[in-house]
């Protein structure tokens, strides 16, 4: 990863802010809405933000490019197929979101519920939208109770389909785009002959800047990809609202949108980036963002920064995987006993994202998509030929117990 100043999206939504826009001139309000939060929601939010930052930390040790992520979708999507794990399977991946031991999985919910409720009005003038998708194979008996939550607590659309028709994916692929006003158009290619269901987060966010930069003022100026090493790129600059804050290693500033309650936090490593990313931690953005918790007024700043915008696409198993989430995976080990009783497990989790940035604000959008497929049990074959050396055993079936167990090099040797 190339830009510093691209750190901050994937944490767009767990900011604890809100911003209104300066119009016409005039300062603008800058009195943030205050969210309800239970204890266990401040909890819930807290521990979700360590599942964001070391899923960023362990994609960005793993991409030298522009990347950007969505916690809170991919959490949305993930807390969707919690609901219907059991066993191992369901402690694996709570224990990834990080979510708190004590928690039910209905307190959960309800968590979720509340959070993105007051999230999607919290801001007038921060278009914020949200939503929850699960389409299921026609014929694929799915549990009444799980699309019952599905319903109720993620306000999910719900459809089955007839996986074999090409107009399947086109319902699929148009669901992300209109639910991120068309900024990702498709997130599958195909529909694989075993998939029986995918579970979809989308989650769209437009605002504009609380103190906007002045077009005029936009320039080509250098951008230092490495020490010895420019480009020259659209630099936007201005004097606007900001925070600053830094540490041994790091300068980092935060511009509010709207009112306030949607910020952009921006950390500049002093070295290289991927230095600093070895030594970004969930505490690390804790004390940054409690820095900039402790400032009260958004200072006038003289700020440059440049002008980006890409897309971008992530499968992200062996990233949950080394988090936690295995069993999951695993075809024939995976317990998805709440969606159905079939042997299922989940054969992917993909992030689709978008972002631009400009002089006006910032416009990003994020689709997270987990693939559930049922197990494929090999066809038995028509002929066994053994022909080369192998291993043989002698066991008592009822009890599995192991009388003889040997291999054979060579039948002839004696």
């Amino acid at each position: 990863m190339k830009n510093p100043v691209l750190i901050i999206l994937c944490f767009l939504t767990f900011a604890a802010l809100s911003s209104c826009s300066k119009d016409n001139g005039q300062e603008p309000d800058l009195t943030p809405e205050n969210l309800t939060l239970t204890a266990k929601s401040s909890d819930v939010i807290a521990y979700n933000n360590e599942f964001g930052v070391e899923l960023f930390t362990k994609v960005a040790l793993a991409e030298n490019k522009n990347f950007m992520l969505s916690p809170l979708s991919a959490s949305a999507a993930l807390t969707m197929l919690l609901n219907g794990c059991g066993g191992e399977t369901y402690d694996q991946l709570k224990a990834t979101l990080k979510y708190p031991e004590q928690m039910t999985i209905s307190e959960i919910n309800e968590v979720y519920k509340s959070l993105v409720s007051q999230l999607l009005v919290v801001d007038p003038k921060v278009k914020l939208a949200l939503a929850n998708a699960i389409f299921y194979r026609q014929g694929f008996s799915v549990k009444n109770p799980f699309l019952t939550i599905m319903d109720s607590d993620f306000d999910a659309e719900i459809a089955g389909l007839d996986f074999n028709l090409p107009s399947s994916l086109a319902t699929i692929n148009k669901w992300a785009s209109d639910n991120t006003n068309g900024k990702i158009p498709k997130v599958l290619d195909e529909i694989s002959p075993d998939a029986v269901m995918f579970l979809m987060n989308a989650l769209y966010f437009k605002g504009d800047w609380s103190y906007q930069f002045d077009k005029d003022l936009t320039s080509e100026k250098p951008f230092y990809t490495h020490s010895s090493t420019s480009v020259d790129v659209s630099t936007m600059k201005g004097e606007v609202g900001s925070k600053v804050t830094g540490g041994s290693n790091y300068s980092a500033i935060e511009l509010p949108y709207g009112c306030t309650n949607f910020t952009m936090v921006v950390i500049v490593p002093e070295s290289n980036l991927s230095e600093f990313i070895g030594t970004f931690t969930p505490e690390k953005w804790a004390t940054i963002t409690s820095a900039l918790d402790g400032q009260e007024e958004f200072g006038e700043l003289t700020v440059s920064m440049p002008k980006y915008k890409f897309s971008y696409e992530k499968y992200l198993n062996d990233q949950l995987q080394s988090m936690g989430m295995i069993d999951a995976f695993i075809p024939g080990t995976a317990n998805l006993s709440g969606i159905a009783d079939a042997s299922i497990f989940v054969s992917f989790v993909k992030q689709n994202t978008f972002v631009e940035v400009d002089e006006k604000g910032t416009e990003a959008a994020a689709v997270t998509t987990i693939g559930v497929e049922v197990t494929s049990f090999p066809p038995q074959p028509r002929e066994f030929v053994i022909d080369k050396p192998f291993v043989f055993a002698i066991r008592e079936r009822t009890t599995n117990a192991l009388l003889f167990i040997g291999q054979v090099v060579n039948p002839l040797a004696n």
